[in-house]
């Protein structure tokens, strides 16, 4: 798994008593009158953790090198004195309007050219070399007046680093990447023997002649493109980096973290890189109020989270109350929903339940945006949902620190996701993420947790790995998944895997080349289907989107295509593999063709679900390592629903009867 920095992932909490609770605090925005009810109704709440300062700066440095510190000040020592730890921030997300006005370079530019201006958010570039300096000078000042401060529990850094933008074009932002590609290639013949740029006279004679990759008039080099987005990727860890450095001169006892936005919408980071720089991994995460399974994909980034935190506990720092405020139409949530998802992240290795924010704003781009405390006040559903959620988590105190112990796995990569999705590949329709997630879903609906690991990462214990669309894999991660079939897990492999190195050149020899020999067969050529297509197998059920020439090299036929041209083609095989078995998936299945499929799989690695349940029930298990076990049962339907467990219901403190009601949760302790 994923290491972390020397400080452990649970060192975090060692300030904080029990789960987290609580949200952004953004006291600058409210006279002290309504500062000190706050204080109130945190402890009506059971509030006990909170980000602070995460949009400040203007406040805190009014003009260059004067600073004002006591609403701060005032803000930290009340929380103090009723018991609430702050994840204290380095403010640095959004530049104050003085420091633009002298350094407007600072501002980001796209690959048009086009300089994005103040006004918003988010308005400077990582590679600024202005911007660095300024933000490192408030947060070595934060640092030095805080750093002793008994609040103090965790830095947050900056925020959602890449929200909004996650690619820079401007002129510091080129040299930064050709330093970058200096130090990955060592001579400008190594990048253009990575690159392939004999192709189209694409031929560089040094790295100062190398830009950005920007508007063109036709598709760009495919390896310019992925570098770019790992350049990218780095930057801002990079910029992260800086910051951090002054933060553990300073106070090294105190863990550093950044939230994070890990879900199935966030592509431009590759948060596996930058866990190791994260002492506790932190998380965003937003439902889609239109998606009517909202619920799975909140299953998804919470599995994503603890995948990158290794398998850590991890901190929700924010979700919603209600409705957002940024979507086309912002539904608010139903009752119960926000119970049923705060507690959905706790079962999937949440350690704190965060919310953007706790009072919800009178003023600003986010005033619609639903809080703890919303417009209403306390005679509001909101507010006693959230008071409910405080009492909760109260209640799940014993699950502090347990872990999610899986037996499946989905290998996850970004690089992959990055290079399977450049321009110029055999099909617009095949994307990175639709395969992967369609298997997490049914892997949902049967109650079966997963973990997602990086294909970098040890596959030891699990009896069920899926490989889905990796794209590009290097020989060492193509070994490390062909290893764990030989050592007895049952592996699968869906087309447009293994088709590339990670320079995105073609392994030459037939596809699908890093996992041929392990899956016994040779794809002589893809036959990816027109918009609308679909395709019978021979088990009766249909496909979409892909198919291939599949010849077997060693593997035997589990299902074909049954249509010209491919009629009697494999589109599903088997090899067996040591003690374990490769099998090969040459299309895209409809709903019914990956149930049964996935009902195989289980069946040959013995991967079953944590308990029985009524269809509509999330189940989960969180075990801890003195061997207590904690049964997570979620029922999102709208009628009682049955689940075989035993033991007492935590949130009620009485023997769990068998039944979780209508919307509601039990976490039920075994044995």
């Amino acid at each position: 798994m994923t290491q972390q920095h020397t400080t452990t992932p649970s060192s975090v909490w060692n300030k904080v008593e029990g789960l987290g609770f609580g949200g952004d605090y953004n006291p600058e925005q409210w006279p002290v009158s309504v500062r000190l009810e706050d204080l109130e109704l945190m402890r009506e709440a059971g509030v006990n953790f909170l980000s602070v300062g995460i949009f400040s700066w203007a406040l805190l440095e009014p003009s260059e090198g004067t600073y004002d510190f006591g609403w701060l000040d005032e803000v930290m020592d009340n929380l103090a004195d009723i018991g609430v730890k702050v994840a204290l921030a380095t403010a640095t997300a959004a530049p104050p309007a003085w420091l633009v006005r002298k350094h407007p370079e600072i501002l980001p530019v796209t690959a048009d050219g086009t300089v994005l201006g103040p006004g918003s958010r988010r308005h400077y570039t990582p590679s600024s070399s202005a911007y660095r300096r300024y933000a490192a000078g408030i947060t070595r000042v934060l640092a030095e007046r805080y750093k002793d401060h008994p609040a103090l529990a965790l830095w947050h850094v900056d925020n959602e680093l890449g929200c909004h933008i996650s690619e820079f074009h401007g002129e510091e932002d080129a040299a930064a990447f050709r330093v970058w590609l200096e130090r990955r290639y060592g001579s400008i013949d190594a990048l253009n023997a990575s690159w392939g740029t004999a192709f189209w006279s694409q031929s560089y004679g040094s790295f100062a002649e190398i830009m950005p990759p920007s508007a063109a008039p036709s598709t760009l080099n495919p390896g310019q493109q992925l570098d770019f987005q790992r350049f990218s990727s780095w930057a801002l860890t990079d910029y992260y980096h800086c910051l951090v450095a002054i933060l553990r001169e300073v106070t090294p006892e105190i863990p550093c973290t950044t939230n994070l936005m890990a879900s199935s919408a966030t592509k431009s980071m590759d948060y596996f890189a930058w866990a190791k720089d994260l002492d506790v991994i932190a998380n965003d995460h937003y439902l889609v109020a239109a998606d009517p399974e909202r619920h799975i994909e909140l299953a998804f980034s919470a599995d994503l989270t603890r995948g990158i935190a290794g398998g850590h506990p991890w901190i929700l720092m924010e979700h919603s109350t209600s409705a957002v405020n940024w979507q086309p139409r912002n539904q608010p949530k139903m009752p119960g929903e926000m119970q049923r998802n705060s507690l959905a992240h706790v079962a999937r290795g949440a350690d704190a339940v965060m919310f953007f924010q706790w009072r919800q704003s009178f003023a600003g781009s986010e005033k619609f945006h639903s809080a703890m405390v919303p417009h209403g006040g306390r005679d509001t559903r909101v507010w006693r949902e959230v008071v409910e959620l405080g009492a909760a988590l109260k209640r799940l105190e014993p699950v502090r620190g347990s872990r999610v112990r899986s037996r499946a796995a989905i290998v996850f990569d970004y690089e992959a996701w990055w290079a399977a999705e450049i321009d110029s590949k055999p099909s617009i329709d095949v994307k990175y993420l639709d395969l992967l997630r369609a298997f997490h879903r049914a892997l949902f609906l049967r109650g079966i947790s997963v973990d997602l690991v990086h294909p970098s990462d040890s596959l030891e214990g699990y009896d069920l790995v899926l490989v889905c669309t990796l794209y590009a894999v290097s020989d060492r991660n193509a070994a490390t998944i062909a290893g764990a079939a030989a050592a007895g897990a049952t592996v699968l492999v869906s087309y447009f895997s293994g088709v590339v190195d990670m320079q995105d050149h073609v392994r030459l020899g037939g596809y699908p080349g890093a996992f041929r020999d392990l899956l016994g067969v040779r794809v002589e050529e893809f036959h990816p289907l027109l918009a609308g297509s679909q395709l019978k197998l021979s088990d009766g059920t249909v496909s979409s989107v892909w198919s291939e020439h599949v010849h077997l090299a060693g593997a035997e036929a589990v299902q074909t295509f049954t249509e010209y041209p491919l009629e009697g083609v494999p589109s599903l095989t088997r090899r067996a593999v040591g003690s374990g078995a490769a099998w090969y998936l040459a299309t895209f299945p409809d709903r019914d063709g990956i149930e049964s499929i996935l009902d195989t799989l289980l069946d040959e690695s013995g991967v079953a679900p944590v308990a029985d349940a009524d269809p509509g029930v999330e189940l989960v298990r969180r075990t801890s390592d003195d061997g207590h076990s904690f049964l997570f049962a979620i029922n999102h339907t709208r009628s009682a629903a049955a689940v075989a467990a035993t033991g007492t219901d935590l949130l009620t403190g009485a023997p769990f009867s068998g039944s979780v009601a209508a919307g509601a949760v039990a976490v039920v302790a075994e044995g």
